[in-house]
C-alpha cells in the first residue's frame, strides 16, 4: 500500500490508472475509521481497479475549535485497516499541504446553495463550505473516479451531489447505506467520545426515526406532525438535547407540503454528552428494520 503525504504525490500515484482508463474508487475520510468506513472501502476495492482513501481531519469544516481538537485521530490504526482491506493508495496530508496559509483559511472557497442552508448548515455555520471546499480540492487531485459516501451524512451527500453537478467534476457519486450497531445506533467516529451510558442514550435517535417512519408508512401525510413526533421521542431521553427533527424531500432537502408524492428522508440531530450526533432514514426501508420501541436491525 502506498501512503503519501503530498498532493502532487497523491495525484501522481493515480496517474497510471487514469492513463490506462482504469476505474479509480475514492473514499474521502477524516480518519478514526469504523465499520461504516469499512463498508465504503470494501465496495471501492471490489468495484474498481484502484482504491484510494484520504485521511484528513479538515479544520475548515469545524465551527468550534474545541470540537476540532477533540476529534479522534488514530492514523496508525487507520492505515493498518486500509492495508488489510486492500487499499492501493492512502493520502494522509498535513493541514499545510491542503491549506498553505493555515491558520488563515483559503480565500477561495466553494459555496453551495439552499441544500446547505438548514439543518446541519444552520447548526454549524460554515460547515458545508468547509466540506465542499476540501472535497473539491480532493476531487481535483483524484480526477475521474467513483467516490463513495455514506448515507449517514445524508445532507452532506446531497450537498456534494449538487456541487458535482454544478461544477462538472468527472465524478460518479456512490451512496452507501448507513451501517448500524445491533442496537440501531448509527456508526460514527464521534461515538468514541461517548461513555456506556451516553451510547445507550444515543439509541434514542434510531427509536425516533422508527417512530417517524412508522407514521409515514401508516399513512400520515403531514410532515410537521411526523417531525414533531420524532422530536418528542428524542426529548423523552433526559441525556439527549434535540437540535432538529425534519422530514425533507430526498433530493432538494426542502420540507414538502404533503408527504406521499416524492421520496423523503427523516433527519434528526441531538447532543448527547456534549457530542453532536446526526442520523436519518428512508422511511420506506427503515420501518421494516426497526421495532417501534426497541429498534433492532442487522448491521448493513
Amino acid at each position: 500500500m502506498n501512503v503519501v503525504e503530498s498532493a502532487r504525490a497523491f495525484s501522481d500515484a493515480l496517474e497510471d490508472a487514469r492513463r490506462t482508463g482504469g476505474c479509480i474508487g475514492f473514499v474521502p475520510t477524516m480518519g478514526a475509521l469504523h465499520g461504516g468506513h469499512r463498508s465504503l472501502i470494501e465496495r471501492a476495492v471490489r468495484e474498481c481497479d484502484l482504491a484510494a482513501v484520504s485521511i484528513f481531519v479538515n479544520p475548515l469544516q469545524f465551527d468550534r475549535a474545541d470540537d476540532l481538537e477533540r476529534y479522534p485521530r488514530q492514523l496508525a490504526t487507520d492505515l493498518e485497516l486500509c492495508a488489510d482491506l486492500g487499499v492501493d493508495v492512502v493520502f494522509a496530508p498535513e493541514v499545510s499541504e491542503l491549506y498553505p496559509d493555515w491558520p488563515q483559511p483559503p480565500v477561495t472557497r466553494v459555496t453551495v446553495g439552499p441544500e446547505a442552508a438548514a439543518w446541519e448548515g444552520a447548526e454549524r455555520p460554515g460547515h458545508f463550505e468547509g466540506v465542499t471546499t476540501v472535497v473539491a480540492k480532493l476531487f481535483a487531485l483524484v480526477g475521474r473516479c467513483r467516490a463513495y459516501f455514506g448515507e449517514k451524512d445524508f445532507q452532506q451527500l446531497v450537498v456534494i451531489r449538487r456541487m458535482v453537478r454544478d461544477l462538472g467534476f468527472p465524478v460518479e457519486l456512490v451512496a452507501c447505506p448507513t451501517v448500524r450497531e445491533p442496537s440501531g445506533l448509527a456508526l460514527s467516529s464521534r461515538n468514541g467520545r461517548l461513555d456506556a451510558g451516553q451510547r445507550a442514550a444515543a439509541r434514542v435517535l434510531s427509536r425516533a426515526l422508527a417512530t417517524g417512519a412508522r407514521m409515514i408508512n401508516e399513512g400520515q401525510r403531514d410532515p410537521a406532525k411526523v417531525s414533531d413526533a420524532v422530536g418528542k421521542v428524542v426529548a423523552s431521553e433526559p441525556s439527549a438535547l434535540l437540535r432538529y427533527a425534519a422530514v425533507v424531500d430526498a433530493e432538494t432537502l426542502s420540507v414538502p407540503e404533503l408527504l406521499g408524492t416524492r421520496p423523503v428522508r427523516i433527519l434528526v440531530a441531538a447532543e448527547v454528552g456534549g457530542v453532536h450526533l446526526i442520523d436519518n432514514c428512508d422511511p420506506s426501508v427503515f420501518a421494516h428494520e426497526f421495532a417501534a420501541e426497541e429498534p433492532a436491525c442487522n448491521v448493513a
